[in-house]
């Protein structure tokens, strides 16, 4: 078994002919696929599945869109879960014999909030949701990482594994699950948790002054890598705002807009668009992840709430509307992980909440659709998205999410990230 002290992340990088316009990288766990071979599906099919209407029409009805959720995470559970007791899962189906025992954090985290969403939608997950987050906490090291502040690791710890770095937009995530519970709920320990996580984000702030332009939140506490990324430093401004919402603690909102501005100066693009990240000496990864896209439509939908300023939803309608142009129109989603076009819609519908547009929950709708239709085997309710055979947690966790989200009401929507 590999230790959780490893790298989690392997970048390959490779070119999509017809998908994407530039290279880019695909971020996957170590040891978890054969990546060439999804490059392969991707270059080949990617291009007529992202722009085109479904192949089946769009569930009529939120009850559609529930049943395929509730399917989808019916066959998560039956081939993904790991049955020792633990609540913990596989990284991927069928399991390699080089696998890890249990999932990466940020793979599991993506199932947990996979059934937080589906329980929104239809409470007798409840009590799924309960085995879920007290499976979360087999991630969780008091004693903290490099800062000693408390955190998630990036693989489960003792008796169940070693721990692992800690990586920030690991902790975001678990964190604006975290708000999001609270929000449904009214669960104090699950807001008490977010401000944790909120803590130990803030402490990965870079301070030092020789670096290139100093600040943004770094991507991870390991030695190898000094990134400051927009996935890192956006999402804490999403959770830093939400704990401003519930709380009205002038820090978060400082916080906040801290993030957010510095993010916008270094690492946005003139089309409103967001590059990836920026290393020690200012060099910029210009790749555009999608989620990347739909963070600061919410950061934006957020500030306009908390603010009152229009120009802030103003803004982010700009952003929404150049994210729908380059990835829906322009024929890029099918590039993207499904993990990564999830938390970019669903930062779209909080967008929709506000103004009462169903663009972006149609588009949603029709890319759900094509997966359901063409992505999915019909015999096990697994989405196969690549040539590898495998079903990965962060696929079928995602693929939940979307249908789960689409089976919402409207004013559920306020509570996504």
């Amino acid at each position: 078994m590999v230790g959780g002290n490893v790298s989690r992340l392997a970048y390959l990088s490779c070119v999509l002919p017809g998908v994407l316009d530039r290279g880019v990288l695909l971020r996957f766990a170590p040891l978890r696929l054969a990546l060439v071979s999804a490059v392969i599906v991707l270059a080949t099919a990617g291009t007529a599945a992202a722009a085109t209407p479904a192949a089946t029409p769009h569930p009529d009805n939120r009850g559609d869109a529930k049943s395929r959720a509730a399917s989808a995470y019916q066959a998560l559970n039956t081939y993904l879960a790991v049955d020792d007791g633990s609540g913990l899962y596989h990284e991927q189906y069928p399991v390699q014999s080089t696998d890890n025992a249990y999932s990466y954090e940020w793979s599991f985290s993506q199932a947990h909030v996979a059934t937080l969403d589906l329980a929104t939608v239809d409470p007798r997950y409840r009590s799924a949701l309960a085995q879920r987050a007290a499976a979360q906490e087999h991630y969780w090291k008091p004693s903290g990482g490099t800062t000693g502040l408390p955190g998630y690791a990036s693989y489960p710890v003792a008796p169940y594994g070693g721990g692992g770095d800690f990586f920030y937009d690991d902790n975001d995530w678990v964190g604006l699950e975290k708000v999001q519970s609270y929000l449904t709920s009214g669960d104090p320990a699950s807001l008490a948790r977010a401000e944790q996580i909120f803590t130990l984000v803030e402490s990965g702030w870079d301070t030092d002054p020789t670096h290139a332009d100093p600040g943004g939140v770094f991507w991870t506490q390991a030695s190898w890598s000094h990134d400051r990324n927009t996935v890192s430093t956006m999402p804490a401004a999403e959770l830093g705002l939400r704990l401003y919402q519930i709380t009205h603690k002038a820090e978060y909102l400082q916080w906040a807009l801290r993030m957010y501005q510095w993010t916008n100066t270094y690492l946005q693009s003139p089309s409103g668009l967001y590059w990836d990240h920026m290393d020690l000496t200012g060099t910029v990864d210009p790749t555009m992840w999608s989620y990347n896209q739909g963070v600061p439509v919410g950061v934006n939908v957020l500030l306009y709430q908390v603010t009152g300023d229009p120009s802030y939803l103003r803004e982010a309608q700009r952003i929404a509307d150049a994210t729908y142009t380059y990835y829906v129109t322009g024929g890029r989603l099918a590039g993207q992980p499904i993990y990564f076009n999830s938390i970019m819609f669903k930062n779209l519908l909080l967008l929709e909440s506000v103004t009462g547009e169903d663009r972006y929950d149609q588009a949603m709708a029709a890319y759900a659709d094509q997966v359901w239709s063409t992505q999915r085997d019909p015999a096990t309710g697994l989405v196969q998205l690549d040539s590898s055979g495998t079903t990965q947690l962060l696929q079928q966790s995602a693929f939940v999410q979307i249908y789960a989200a689409l089976a919402m009401h409207r004013s559920d929507w306020s509570a996504l990230y």
